[in-house]
């Protein structure tokens, strides 16, 4: 089973649980009695001596993951909740980054291909304490990340014109394969939203299909072979983006109704089980009925709407908190991150990298006051951890 980390990182982190159950029976004996015959008792005659009640004393079992939590600071704890941006140029920048504060993620964007290149990836895992999150996106057609390098990936909707779902899951698990020996752990891909729109608009071309059937059929294939190759794959964008009006790059988005979604983009979230071990990604969206004005990745109704009709126990991460205008016109970067964790978001990215420990700091004081429950931080962490193959 495959997830966030590398089982060579972290045989030394896993923690086995036990449970032991011990069950003790006492009884009681007339020692007086013995050796001679005893009247049969009668209705009206108690016995005389009761069994004493049956004990059972159960253990039990110990929390790998609250153990691993229990050896971490607050702030390391807050910092496996965040994926932030690095320079792709070279390694200097992420290895500063996780060595300053042990962040639990880095994404990899633009187009230079330094990082990607040359083993350089292999230094900056080096120095992260836990197993670290290395994020690109390469979905295909005109967003992929190492085309320079390793050949160029059809469109989704391209895909579905010239190939089976088949080819399409060897498709992926060949580039997952070139992905996974670059040092790449997670690929944000696939879209999964439903969407019959020009090609060139925000979703376009990124969605295999506007019949939620062909999308769903797609982006499993294209998911099984991403993990099949060791790569996490990130369904995105909850609860869906395929029929918006605007881009999130932009300003703000609005979707149809949740009703209306329930018979196209949230199609595919109802066949999560056959999706195995993947993050879903939740957007920067209004849904009437459903997120009252807000973007979803800062909603709580979006991710309640997620964890409870659509039964989703993984993790969940934002889209980019710090380069898209549906929530930058609403929040400064921290307060964005802060408000996407209280809403029920397990990692809050943002590509334009930088300002990590402003970031941390205003997440401490947040946990300190009350405004960041520690309970969430506690939840979001389990996830993670356990995506990370930690506990």
């Amino acid at each position: 089973m495959i997830r966030w980390g590398t089982s060579a990182w972290l045989g030394s982190l896993a923690v086995g649980a036990i449970l032991a159950a011990t069950v003790t029976f006492a009884g009681v004996e007339d020692r007086a009695d013995a050796g001679r015959a005893l009247p049969a008792p009668t209705l009206s005659t108690p016995p005389t001596s009761s069994p004493r009640p049956t004990t059972t004393t159960t253990t039990a079992p110990p929390d790998p993951c609250g153990a691993v939590a229990a050896g971490m600071s607050s702030r390391a704890r807050l910092a496996q909740l965040v994926m932030v941006g690095v320079d792709p140029r070279g390694a200097d920048d992420a290895v500063d980054q996780v060595r300053a504060e042990q962040i639990g993620g880095i994404f990899i964007g633009g187009d230079a291909v330094g990082l990607l290149s040359g083993g350089a990836l292999g230094s900056v895992h080096a120095t992260a304490s836990l197993p670290l999150t290395v994020a690109v996106d390469d979905e295909g057609g005109r967003v992929q990340r190492v085309d320079q390098l390793d050949g160029e990936l059809p469109s989704a909707r391209e895909m579905v014109a010239r190939y089976s779902p088949d080819e399409v899951r060897a498709l992926a698990h060949k580039r997952g394969a070139a992905l996974r020996a670059r040092g790449v752990t997670m690929d944000l891909a696939p879209v999964v939203d439903t969407s019959d729109q020009p090609g060139r608009t925000v979703i376009g071309d990124r969605s295999f299909s506007p019949d939620p059937r062909v999308a769903t059929a797609y982006a499993l294939a294209f998911s099984d072979g991403l993990r099949a190759a060791g790569v996490a794959p990130v369904l995105k964008h909850f609860p869906g983006h395929g029929n918006t009006t605007g881009d999130s790059h932009l300003g703000s988005v609005r979707s149809p109704a949740l009703d209306a979604l329930r018979g196209t983009d949230l199609v595919p979230y109802r066949s999560l089980p056959e999706f195995g071990d993947v993050t879903v990604m939740v957007g920067h969206i209004d849904v009437p009925g459903l997120t009252d004005g807000r973007p979803a990745s800062v909603s709580p109704a979006a991710y309640a709407l997620l964890r409870g009709e659509f039964a989703f126990a993984g993790p969940v991460m934002t889209d980019d908190l710090g380069a898209m205008r549906a929530v930058t016109d609403l929040y400064d970067l921290p307060d964005a991150v802060l408000h996407a964790l209280a809403a029920g978001a397990d990692v809050a990215l943002w590509s334009s990298g930088g300002r990590t420990g402003e970031v941390l700091t205003r997440l401490e004081n947040a946990v300190a006051s009350g405004e960041l429950p520690q309970a969430r931080v506690d939840e979001a962490l389990r996830r993670v951890l356990h995506a990370k193959q930690v506990c």
